[in-house]
């Protein structure tokens, strides 16, 4: 993937999370950065944004208590879900804003 198109994922992303929740650190930390809801501890995330090869993987810690009626996250585990997003377009065509929405309501 395009460092470029990655940048504009991010940071399309990010401006979301800024929107619904301006509180929210971006903290370095497994290679990404993780969604820091508590501004006393780096500790306590909800998800984060990670770049991979292919494409770009706003997570969630606790995506699989999410209401998801169309499949869009992914994976498996008990707790963590992911949605890929190849394009910039993703951040809303996949419904980022909404997902977002439920992690930032968990904490």
């Amino acid at each position: 993937m395009d460092q470029v198109i990655s940048d504009c994922i991010s940071n399309a992303l990010k401006e979301i999370v800024e929107q619904i929740a301006p509180d929210v650190r971006f903290v370095p930390k497994y290679g990404g950065e993780v969604l820091a809801c508590d501004l006393d501890s780096d500790k306590k995330f909800v998800g984060g944004i990670y770049v991979y090869k292919d494409h770009v993987s706003l997570e969630f810690s606790q995506g699989a208590s999410f209401d998801d009626p169309d499949g869009r996250l992914e994976g498996k585990g008990k707790g963590r879900r992911h949605l890929k997003l190849a394009k910039v377009e993703d951040a809303m065509g996949k419904d980022a804003e909404r997902f977002l929405k439920q992690a930032l309501s968990i904490t």
